[in-house]
């Protein structure tokens, strides 16, 4: 039993966003509140009490626009809590629950994409998407080099492409430092796969939607040639709203 609890906690150090994830997937429940709203410094109210999160700390957000949409989340509940369609209300967790405690732990994770990152990697066949990710997957790599002085490796297949060392530590400058930018960033970067992509984004290089495109070039390809799969699709969405709710944490801080 040591073991097993010394390797949950390895584990929920590697990946603290994960660990506070895992305590978000509770059994349904009914819905037992009224109504949600915002209370005194920004901290969400059901029927004027205030939210904890599974850590017990209080459910507050560093903005009111953040604040707003969390009590969205919560009012557009049905007769059952559906954690999967309250990503906002997930994330905040995380961040509040695990950012705040383990920065320097999940800025190391958006690290270890820098060094194998989803642009680095191109196609080496057929021609048009090669010609795709050129298009969507370049400019990414220009703003490293112009705007960040990061001079990053392409490589074609799949083989490891070591990155120059002072490229990785150039971008990983950029990572944001506050808890909230910081955890909105770590869920980009899973959601998206690129580090890259999501650094631009947190930047201002690039729009949520030119973000999500860049992200999504292989799927979209594998979509025209082969049609969609609704599976496939229904995750594509739980990854959508998931990237939106980060999107919006990015949106309204600082």
């Amino acid at each position: 039993m040591r073991d097993l609890l010394n390797d949950l906690l390895d584990q929920e150090q590697r990946n603290p966003m994960e660990a506070a994830r895992r305590n978000m997937r509770p059994a349904q429940r009914k819905r037992f509140y009224k109504s949600a709203s915002i209370g005194e410094g920004n901290a969400l109210l059901l029927d004027d009490k205030p939210v904890r999160t599974p850590m017990r700390r209080l459910l507050a957000a560093p903005d009111a626009r953040i604040a707003q949409a969390l009590a969205a989340e919560w009012n557009a509940q049905g007769e059952h809590i559906e954690p999967a369609a309250m990503p906002l209300t997930r994330l905040a967790n995380a961040i509040i629950d695990a950012v705040a405690d383990h920065a320097d732990a999940v800025r190391g994770e958006i690290i270890k994409y820098l060094h194998s990152d989803l642009v680095f990697y191109r196609a080496d066949s057929p021609e048009s998407l090669i010609a795709r990710q050129a298009e969507l997957w370049d400019p990414f790599v220009n703003w490293a080099r112009d705007v960040l002085d990061a001079r990053f490796v392409l490589a074609q297949g799949v083989i490891h492409q070591a990155q120059p060392p002072h490229a990785v530590e150039a971008a990983g400058k950029t990572i944001p430092r506050d808890p909230w930018r910081l955890g909105a960033a770590a869920s980009l970067t899973t959601v998206t796969g690129s580090a890259l992509i999501t650094l631009a984004l947190a930047a201002g290089a690039v729009t949520a939607e030119e973000a999500w495109t860049a992200a999504h070039v292989d799927e979209d390809w594998n979509i025209d040639a082969w049609g969609r799969d609704e599976d496939a699709m229904r995750r594509r969405a739980g990854r959508r709203a998931e990237f939106d709710a980060a999107v919006l944490v990015l949106d309204f801080t600082t």
